[in-house]
């Protein structure tokens, strides 16, 4: 959920929200922590079928 990133990516769960809906988009920080995110949750067989936009 957009709740459990933003605690993952230690960010509020309004600033998720506003890099989905394309309102701003994330630092290079938050994006390499993000980026980390997902390959973790990839390889848990969590997450399938991304394509993240640079």
């Amino acid at each position: 959920s957009q709740e459990e990133l933003a605690h993952e990516l230690g960010v509020s769960f309004a600033t998720i929200n506003r890099w989905e809906n394309g309102k701003t988009t994330p630092f290079k920080l938050a994006r390499a922590q993000f980026d980390a995110f997902c390959e973790k949750m990839t390889k848990q067989g969590k997450l399938k079928g991304l394509e993240v936009k640079p």
